[in-house]
C-alpha cells in the first residue's frame, strides 16, 4: 500500500511536533510504502534538517508555510484573474458570514477552495505559485475581504475590520492556503497514493483534500491535539505577524482568522473518510466542529513501554517522601499552584521534597516564568539545613533531564514515590502515561484528557486549587500500600492502552479498512490517451513481492516496482496474438 503522509511542522524535521509518533508509525509499518509531504513552519526548523528515515520512506517533498513567498500575478489572462476574483470572493463571503446551520456556507467555502486550487493548477502549479500567492496578497483580495465584511449579515467583528486588519488577514490566508499552489497532486505524486494520512488538521490536511478532489484518494485525519482548538487558545500572542516583530493582530483580524480556520476544519472533517482523535477530549471538539460521529475512531498515542519497563517492574517505589513533577516549564503547567500546594504539604509532612524535572519551553516568556518559579520557591522555602537530602538543602529543586542527578526520563520517575501533574491546560498528558508505565501513583488536575488516561488509577483534583492538590499528595504520602496498588493498576492500564504496538496495529487495520471500502480507481491509458482494457489484472493487487519470475515492472499506475509475474511480462507472439498465460505455459512445459 502506498501512503501519502501529510505533516505540518512535524515529521521528518528533527524538532517537529509529533515527530516520534510519526517515526514509530512509519517504522512499525514496514510492509507499506510512505511518501512524506511536509509543511515547515520556520526557517530554523528547516535548517535543523530531518531525522534518519527508514527505507520504506520513498520520498520527501517539503514546502514552507513561513516567509513572504514569491509574488506575482496569474499569467493566463483576464479569464483566470476574473475566476480568482469570483472564487476568492466566495471564500471571503463564507468566512465573513454569520452562523449557518443549513450547510450552505460549508458548500460555498468548499467550492471556492477547490476552485482556487483548480486555478492554481491551471496557471502552472508550483511553477506558477507566484500567481496564486501574489493574488492572495493583492489589492483585489483585500477588496474582496472588505466587501465581504461590509455585506449584510456580517458579524459585528467583521464589520469593524479596517485596512490594516484586512492586510494582515490577507497575509495569513495566503500562508494557510499556500498548499493550493504546490505541484504535489500529479499522477506520480499524491495522485498515485492509495491513501492520504494527515497527521493534523488545518493546513496539513489541505494536500489531502486536494488529492481527494483531483484523484479521488481517500483521506485519513489524525488529531492528537485539535488544530482549531490550538488556534482559539493562541489568541493575540500566537497570531503575531511572521517576521519583523510587528504587534499582535487586532480583534477583527483574529475573529476573521478564527472563522476561516473553523470553516477549513469543517471541510476537512466533512471530506475525510475516517477521523482518528487521540482521546475523548479531542473527539468532543471534533464533533462540535461538525465531524460525523460515524467517521470517528479513537486511537490513543503509543509510548515505548520497554524504555520504562525496568523502573515499572521494580518492587521499590522510589523515595517515598518525594513528589516528582516532569514536563516543559511554561505557564500552562501552573507550577505556581504546585509550589503553593507543596507549602501546604510541608506543614503536614515536614520531610517531604519536591523535584521539578523539566525542559524550558522556547521563548522569553517561559524563561521569565521559570525565574518567577525559582524566586517563589526561595521565598516559600528558605534554605534549610537538612543533611538527609543529597540534592540540596532547599526542599524544592529544579533539575533538567540529562544532568548528573537525572540522566534520563526513567531515572526522573524512579526518584520519587508520587508523580504530580498541575496543569491548567493539557491535551494528551504524555508525562502522565510515562509515570503510569513506571508504576507510579499519580495526582493530577482535571484538565484535557487526564481523567480518560488515568481511568481510576490515580487521584484527580480541580485545577488551580492548591489546597485540594496538597490534600491528595498528603493522602498518598501517608499510605504506602495505596501508592503501590495505584501504581500497579496504572502500569497495567498503560500497557493495555498506550503502547506503540497497539497504536501501530490500530492504524494498520484502519488503512486496510479504508482501502478496501474506498479503492482508488485509476484509468490506464495508452500513449494516445485511450483506455487500455484489462491493464490492471486482479493479481497485480496481491501485496508483497510474491512473483518469483519475470522482469521488474512499475505497472500502469506507477506503483511499487515489484517483480512482475512472468505471464504478465510475456510479450505478444507473432501475428498480434497474446502470449500464453502462466498456468497454461507451466502445464505445457
Amino acid at each position: 500500500m502506498r501512503i501519502g503522509l501529510l505533516t505540518e511542522g512535524g515529521y521528518p524535521y528533527v524538532d517537529g511536533e509529533a515527530r516520534l509518533w510519526c517515526d514509530r508509525l512509519v517504522r512499525g509499518l514496514g510492509q507499506h510504502e510512505f511518501d512524506v509531504y511536509a509543511l515547515s513552519r520556520s526557517e530554523r526548523q528547516e535548517a535543523r534538517g530531518w531525522v534518519e528515515l527508514p527505507p520504506q520512506v520513498r520520498r520527501v517533498r517539503s514546502a514552507p508555510l513561513w516567509g513572504a513567498g514569491s509574488g506575482g500575478r496569474f499569467g493566463l489572462g483576464r479569464r483566470v484573474r476574473r475566476g480568482f476574483a469570483e472564487s476568492f470572493g466566495e471564500l471571503a463571503g463564507a468566512v465573513c458570514a454569520g452562523a449557518d446551520d443549513s450547510g450552505q456556507l460549508a458548500d460555498r467555502f468548499g467550492s471556492a477552495l477547490y476552485a482556487l486550487a483548480d486555478l492554481a493548477r491551471e496557471s502552472g502549479g508550483s511553477g506558477g505559485s507566484g500567481g496564486l500567492i501574489g493574488a492572495l496578497r493583492s489589492e483585489s483580495a483585500v477588496r474582496a475581504l472588505e466587501g465581504a465584511c461590509r455585506a449584510p449579515g456580517a458579524p459585528r467583528a467583521a464589520r469593524a475590520a479596517r485596512v490594516p486588519d484586512l492586510l494582515a488577514v490577507a497575509g495569513e490566508l495566503e500562508r494557510a492556503l499556500r498548499p493550493l499552489s504546490l505541484d504535489w497532486y500529479g499522477d506520480d505524486e499524491l495522485g498515485a497514493a492509495d491513501l492520504c494520512h494527515a497527521t493534523a488538521g488545518g493546513a496539513a490536511a489541505l494536500p489531502g483534500l486536494l488529492a481527494r478532489h483531483v484523484a479521488g484518494v481517500p483521506l485519513l485525519v489524525t488529531e492528537y491535539g485539535v488544530q482549531l482548538r490550538a488556534h482559539y487558545l493562541a489568541g493575540a500572542e500566537a497570531a503575531r505577524a511572521r517576521g519583523g516583530g510587528e504587534p499582535g493582530l487586532g480583534a477583527p483580524a483574529r475573529a476573521l482568522l478564527a472563522s476561516f480556520h473553523a470553516r477549513l476544519a469543517a471541510e476537512v472533517y466533512r471530506k475525510a473518510t475516517v477521523i482518528t482523535p487521540g482521546n475523548a477530549h479531542a473527539r468532543r471538539w471534533q464533533e462540535r466542529c461538525g465531524a460525523d460521529r460515524a467517521k470517528l475512531r479513537t486511537v490513543y498515542p503509543g509510548l515505548p513501554a520497554g524504555r520504562f519497563g525496568e523502573v515499572g517492574e521494580r518492587e521499590d517505589a522510589g523515595e517515598p517522601r518525594t513528589l516528582i513533577w516532569v514536563g516543559r516549564v511554561e505557564p500552562a503547567k501552573d507550577l505556581i499552584s504546585l509550589l503553593h500546594a507543596f507549602a501546604e504539604v510541608r506543614k503536614e509532612e515536614p520531610k517531604a521534597r519536591l523535584r521539578i524535572v523539566g525542559a524550558l519551553a522556547d521563548g522569553p516568556e517561559e524563561a521569565a516564568y521559570l525565574d518567577h518559579c525559582r524566586a517563589l520557591a526561595a521565598q516559600l522555602f528558605p534554605d534549610e539545613a537538612d543533611g538527609a537530602h543529597a540534592v540540596g538543602a532547599n526542599p524544592v529543586s529544579f533539575e533538567e533531564v540529562g544532568g548528573p542527578e537525572v540522566p534520563d526520563l526513567p531515572a526522573a520517575y524512579a526518584a520519587g514515590g508520587v508523580v504530580v501533574l498541575s496543569s491548567v491546560v493539557e491535551g494528551f498528558p504524555i508525562s502522565l502515561i510515562e509515570a503510569m508505565l513506571c508504576g507510579r501513583a499519580t495526582v493530577s488536575t482535571d484538565v484535557g484528557a487526564v481523567v480518560e488516561v488515568i481511568g481510576g488509577t490515580g487521584l484527580v483534583v480541580p485545577p488551580r486549587n492548591p489546597r485540594a492538590l496538597a490534600q491528595a499528595c498528603v493522602a498518598l504520602l501517608r499510605d504506602p500500600e495505596r501508592r503501590v496498588r495505584l501504581g500497579a493498576a496504572a502500569r497495567a492500564r498503560a500497557l493495555e492502552l498506550f503502547t506503540v504496538e497497539q497504536n501501530i496495529t490500530a492504524f494498520n487495520g484502519i488503512y486496510l479498512e479504508i482501502v478496501s471500502h474506498c479503492p482508488v480507481r485509476r484509468e490506464a491509458v495508452n500513449e494516445a490517451g485511450e483506455p487500455v482494457p484489462f491493464a490492471h489484472p486482479a493479481e497485480a493487487y496481491v501485496p508483497g513481492r510474491w512473483a518469483a519470475r519475470g522482469g521488474a515492472s512499475t505497472g500502469a499506475d506507477g506503483a511499487s516496482g515489484a517483480p512482475a509475474p512472468s505471464w504478465a511480462a510475456a510479450r505478444q507472439q507473432g501475428g498480434g496474438r497474446p502470449g500464453l498465460g502462466l498456468g497454461l505455459r507451466e502445464a505445457l512445459s
